[in-house]
């Protein structure tokens, strides 16, 4: 016991050299500094003690950290990448067709409307149950022939009815004919809502089968008026180049008479 109160670097020196310090004033220089180095020493460990608890937090963030960047850079395996990540021009849409979709429509309209206009009014005559069509003129049609200029003529169909082919006269070398012409079509006024009006217009050829001009085609015939009294319409005459479907046998027999 002895020893170890008189060795400088035990525990027991230590504190013999404090309890000396509250009864003699004069320490000696060498255990004043043993206890600052212990002191010292003792607050070390004390701050040491308490850096475990920022390193766990520091670790736990750690952990976390990893988890995330396993995320973003997961491996997808054989699977495709997502589709963001994959350039491709599927489901891109390109202006340039729809402008040239657009085009070829404005185009079609425009054909169509080259094809002129056409006046006639309808009428029904009830004591006779006749409806009567008058053709009493075309505008602005287009030139078939080589001079400039065409020899229209109009057919007139009372649909669905094929046989009873009608037709206006051969207009000589004009693109503004006034035909002027009226045509009974007997059928009783019960019939009328399921009948269609249907215009031809064809360019004479005295050498070679008839040009079509256009068509109008009159879905309702009660469309201006109820049929009571003449009634003027203008239509705009359709482009084509060929003949409805639904009168194709009829036109191809009437063809066949003029060549």
């Amino acid at each position: 016991m002895a020893d170890k109160l008189k060795d400088p670097n035990t525990l027991g020196f230590l504190e013999a050299a404090v309890k000396i310090s509250h009864t003699s004033p004069d320490i000696p220089a060498e255990v004043q500094r043993s206890v600052k180095e212990h002191i010292m020493r003792h607050t070390r460990l004390q701050r040491q003690t308490t850096e475990p608890a920022s390193s766990t937090r520091h670790t736990s963030f750690k952990r976390h950290l990893p988890r995330q960047m396993h995320v973003s850079s997961m491996d997808y395996g054989n699977e495709l990448p997502p589709a963001a990540e994959q350039p491709t021009s599927i489901g891109r849409i390109k202006p340039e067709l729809y402008k040239q979709k657009s085009v070829d429509g404005d185009e079609a309209k425009t054909e169509a409307k080259t094809c002129g206009k056409i006046n006639f009014s309808l009428r029904y005559d009830y004591e006779n149950e006749t409806l009567i069509v008058h053709i009493l003129k075309a505008f602005d049609l287009p030139a078939k022939d080589f001079c400039g200029s065409s020899d229209p003529y109009v057919k007139i169909y009372l649909l669905p009815d094929r046989k009873c082919k009608l037709q206006t006269r051969v207009y000589r070398k004009t693109l503004n004919p006034t035909f002027d012409e009226n045509f009974h079509f007997p059928v009783p006024y019960e019939e009328l809502a399921d009948r269609k009006l249907h215009l031809s217009v064809f360019d004479f050829d005295r050498f070679s089968r008839h040009d079509m001009i256009g068509e109008v085609i009159l879905d309702n015939l009660f469309e201006a008026s109820d049929l009571s009294q003449e009634t003027s319409i203008w239509k705009d005459i359709q482009y084509a180049t060929s003949v409805s479907t639904a009168l194709l046998p009829g036109l191809l027999e009437d063809l066949q008479f003029w060549i």
